[in-house]
């Protein structure tokens, strides 16, 4: 079990701070995230393919957690988690955590070498290291739709991303380290990766 409470507070060089009205862009590609969280000491991560924006003002998210994770349990717990968008870099680790659960390896970060810290801004949310942005969340909670439908609903409080793949709002895979590309997962352990952009004149009037 990965202990929360030693978990070092600091922010990386390359985490630039994303304004809450921009955060929404961070999502709105589509990726697979991680899913993080901590109570009572405990952190967990786990993958999700089925996460979203879902408002501007203030910012909110979906996320999909099945009643079976460990993680659910620490969101429900903690009221507060965090979405974060792996790379390229990251897909074996972000397969081996969306499968493997830490109900029945409680050394699951440990064994996929998931390195967690936690940033002074934030510093009840354990953030996984080497991802092109975060999103700290606190739950709204909706417990009919959480039983129902596994369905949790979050208000971004913080948001950060990679500088060198998102800069002024936008993100900059064009000009980024491939390996800095974020993932979309189908199945069967088959990941694509975000490809080229197709910038396309306004056409609304001036």
């Amino acid at each position: 079990m990965t202990s929360f409470d030693d978990l070092p507070l600091h922010l990386p060089a390359y985490c630039q701070s994303v304004p809450l009205d921009k955060c929404y862009r961070l999502l709105n590609h589509g990726p697979t995230v991680l899913v993080s969280a901590a109570h009572a000491g405990e952190a967990n991560v786990m993958a999700a393919a089925w996460a979203c924006a879902l408002d501007f003002a203030p910012p909110k998210v979906t996320v999909v957690l099945d009643k079976q994770t460990r993680t659910r349990a620490l969101v429900e717990a903690s009221g507060q988690f965090v979405l974060q968008l792996p790379t390229r870099a990251q897909a074996r680790l972000t397969l081996d955590v969306g499968t493997d659960s830490a109900v029945q390896h409680p050394d699951k970060l440990q064994r996929h070498g998931v390195e967690l810290f936690r940033p002074p801004a934030a510093p009840g949310a354990p953030l996984v290291a080497g991802c092109a942005g975060w999103l700290v969340c606190c739950l709204i909670p909706e417990p009919h739709n959480q039983q129902a439908y596994d369905l949790f609903i979050g208000e971004v409080t913080a948001a950060w991303a990679d500088e060198r793949v998102f800069q002024h709002g936008r993100w900059k895979f064009d000009a980024a380290p491939d390996d800095l590309r974020t993932l979309h997962y189908v199945a069967g352990g088959q990941f694509y990766v975000t490809g080229d952009s197709l910038q396309l004149p306004s056409s609304m009037p001036e």
